[in-house]
């Protein structure tokens, strides 16, 4: 029986950040445990099964790498050389070298600066006047494109090829339940691990398992929906 793990890169990034927040600059201690965390799913919690890795699927986009000047004091920045570039760079990098690994990559189809989210409150009760603004106010908002898009054409593929019996993945999002659906429907066991973050309940009810393989985070102690299924 074959088993194939989809890590949603960005997701994944968050709650590494989260278990070991001294280590969240270093893209390949990132792939090492994104690597490690998928090969657990291998085995079931109660021994009672193993299963044959298909393959580890990561989607993720390339970082920033553009020049830009900030808003207020006009100065240059490479993006290219920002620690999240070289991060991004060695996880991708280390991933590509690990057996049965693909990466999917989508695309960044925005990067600009916008208000963070307090100062933008301010701004709009009046606690803050935009002349009073600086760049520690604003910060780089990026959004991908395509990655959910080649998460789910990749569940389909699984499902209707039955090139697999499970399908584990990595992520959070709710936006997942129709690919989940599908699978369900076409008989492949379909688990989902949140890296011990909550899900919806939406997202609960359309699964076969809930587990989490990682290290809790400390910040979350408290016990999670469903996190001994699976």
């Amino acid at each position: 029986m074959f088993a194939a793990v989809l890590i949603d890169g960005a997701y994944f990034v968050k709650r590494f950040r989260a278990i070991e927040p001294h280590n969240r600059d270093n893209g390949k201690r990132a792939a090492e445990l994104a690597f490690r965390f998928a090969c657990a799913h291998l085995v079931e919690k109660d021994h009672s099964r193993k299963f044959d890795l298909y393959r580890i699927f990561f989607y993720d986009c390339p970082p920033v790498a553009k020049k830009m000047h900030t808003p207020f004091a006009k100065q240059a920045v490479d993006f290219s050389k920002s620690v999240e570039a070289i991060f991004r760079a060695d996880l991708h990098k280390t991933l590509r070298m690990k057996r049965k690994v693909a990466l999917r990559m989508g695309t960044l189809a925005h990067a600009d600066w916008s208000f963070k989210a307090s100062v933008a409150s301010d701004l709009l009760k009046g606690k803050r006047k935009f002349d009073t603004l600086t760049d520690a106010d604003v910060a780089l908002d990026l959004r991908q494109k395509g990655v959910d898009m080649r998460i789910g054409l990749d569940i389909a593929s699984l499902a209707f090829k039955r090139q697999v019996s499970k399908i584990i993945l990595m992520a959070g999002d709710a936006d997942f339940v129709p690919a989940a659906k599908l699978a369900r429907r076409e008989g492949i066991d379909f688990v989902l691990d949140p890296m011990w973050q909550r899900i919806s309940h939406e997202l609960n009810e359309h699964i076969d398992g809930l587990r989490s393989v990682c290290p809790r985070p400390v910040q979350h102690s408290r016990p999670e929906i469903g996190q001994n299924l699976g």
